[in-house]
Parts: C-alpha cells; structure tokens; sequence
C-alpha cells in the first residue's frame, strides 16, 4: 500500500516515466507529422494550457506580489542565462581531454545554451510548492530575453548556441553532397 500512496504523491514524476517508456515502446506516434502533431500540440496547445491553469490557480495579490522581487528575477536570469551556460563551458573543458564522443559534448553544450523550457518550471515549482507566480514570470521573461538574443545574436550564451548549430548544420550539409 506505501508504493501506491508514494505513486499517488508522485504522480508527475510517473507520468514523466510512463511517457519515456511509452516513447522509447513506440517513437513514431510523437514524430513531426505523426497522430499526435507535436508540431502543433506541444508547441501551441501544452504551452497555452499550462499558461493558462497556472493564471486560473493564482491570484491577483499573487503575481503582482512576485513581481516587485527585483532581486530574484535578477538572480534567476543570470543564474540561468550567464551562470549556467559558462558553467556547462568550463565543465565541457573538462571533459573535452577525456574520450568522451565529441558531438555527445556538443550536444550538452548545445542544451546548456537553450532557453529554459517554459512549460517544465511552471510544472516543476508548482509540484514542489514553490513560488509559482515568481516561475511563471521568470520563464516567460527569459524566454522573450533569449528571443531577442536570438534575434541580435549578441550574447555570450547564445553566441555558444548559434556557433553550435551552425558547425552542426555544416556537417550535416556535407554528408547530404
């Protein structure tokens, strides 16, 4: 009975398993283009939903409360946008003189330049208790903050990102001649 209780508490981190396990059975049912169109329903539809919930569930005090904290949303936005993605460099570093297969390093580089996912830390911080109007905010400002990195490609991070893609897409351009 304590493993079904234990499930029930951790019904996310089960659903999370579930999926994998249910993508890795099956691949082609969450392929662009398959029966559940990812394309269309992770990108526009999950994304408004969690939205969506998370803007039900808080009030008004609430977010208005969350977003006088100058000082957090300062300390998350470099944390994740500065702090993590050196991080991820300098421990690249590190592995790059081991014989670690150098596009698995250039994959975990390309990760520790993206922009958080939206959608995860609302879920997340809410399934801990967190401060959820604070998630919320930080994940769609560093979203909009990394969109118009993108666009000037002027940051560091991003930089990285873009260097990244751009030798991934040269070879992959030079398998296909």
């Amino acid at each position: 009975m304590r493993l079904l209780e234990r499930m029930r508490k951790e019904w996310f981190m089960v659903g999370i398993v579930l999926a994998i396990a249910g993508a890795k059975l099956e691949p082609s049912i969450g392929v662009n283009g398959g029966p559940l169109k990812p394309e269309i329903t992770v990108s526009y539809i999950a994304v408004a939903t969690i939205f969506f919930n998370s803007g039900l569930s808080l009030n008004t005090e609430e977010l208005t409360s969350a977003l006088v904290h100058l000082k957090l949303h300062l300390f998350i936005q470099i944390f994740t946008l500065a702090f993590f993605p050196a991080t991820i460099w300098l421990f690249l570093q590190l592995l790059s003189i081991t014989p670690i297969n150098e596009w698995l390093l250039k994959g975990l580089q390309t990760v520790g330049c993206m922009p958080p996912p939206v959608s995860s830390a609302v879920i997340l911080t809410k399934a801990v208790g967190g401060n959820e109007a604070a998630a919320i905010f930080n994940s769609a400002f560093g979203s909009f903050l990394m969109d118009r990195v993108k666009i000037k490609g002027s940051y560091g991070d991003n930089s990285l990102l873009h260097s990244q893609l751009k030798q991934v897409l040269e070879v992959q351009m030079k398998r296909t001649d």
